[in-house]
């Protein structure tokens, strides 16, 4: 059925936006490029709404948090949650839409603090940002649509555990050679030692 399409995206802002420095080539390791996205999610009541930061080269969900309201705090939580679980290199960049959440004087900030480059697609195409795009396709697909969720709290209950039990853990990628998230970044890191 069609869903009810809740646009995540303001970029009608005057901030000022981050050059495309991405452009979707995968990095050949870990922590040098990072991808996040929002995405709402349908309760009963209304909507709720998810950040989420991505390796990009993993494709391993590394930072995520949910809240009520789609602002600069909830983007913020998933990049505070993100850099305390991978304490990212100086340098590592840190690639999202032109929303006004990643384009406030908060949020560059806190890319500065953590030593993260800005990068920003091109205004209106998704395809800047596949990999983030893509890993919200299967969150709805895979378990938001079969989910039918009632409250917020059903929400913040099940979704830690289809991200980091399913997704990151069990989910195989044709991109990473039929591996999951955590083995390819594991198969990696033995290469790399």
């Amino acid at each position: 059925p069609r869903r009810r399409f809740v646009n995540t995206t303001d970029s009608r802002h005057n901030s000022p936006v981050f050059p495309n420095l991405y452009c979707n080539i995968i990095p050949d390791s870990s922590d040098r490029v990072w991808v996040a996205d929002f995405t709402y999610i349908r309760v009963v009541t209304g909507f709720c709404y998810l950040a989420v930061i991505l390796d990009a080269c993993s494709r391993k969900v590394i930072g995520y948090a949910l809240s009520r309201r789609l602002d600069t705090p909830l983007a913020l939580a998933a990049l505070h949650s993100a850099v305390a679980n991978r304490n990212p290199p100086e340098g590592c960049l840190h690639h999202t839409d032109r929303g006004c959440q990643y384009a406030s004087q908060t949020y560059r900030d806190a890319l500065q603090a953590a030593g993260l480059r800005g990068s920003m697609s091109s205004v209106g195409n998704p395809y800047h940002n596949a990999q983030a795009e893509s890993f919200m396709k299967t969150l709805k697909v895979e378990e938001v649509y079969r989910a039918r969720y009632e409250t917020v709290a059903d929400v913040a209950a099940r979704l830690p555990v289809f991200i980091e039990q399913v997704y990151n853990s069990k989910r195989l990628h044709s991109a990473l050679g039929y591996r999951t998230p955590e083995e390819f970044e594991t198969l990696f890191a033995r290469k790399a030692a």
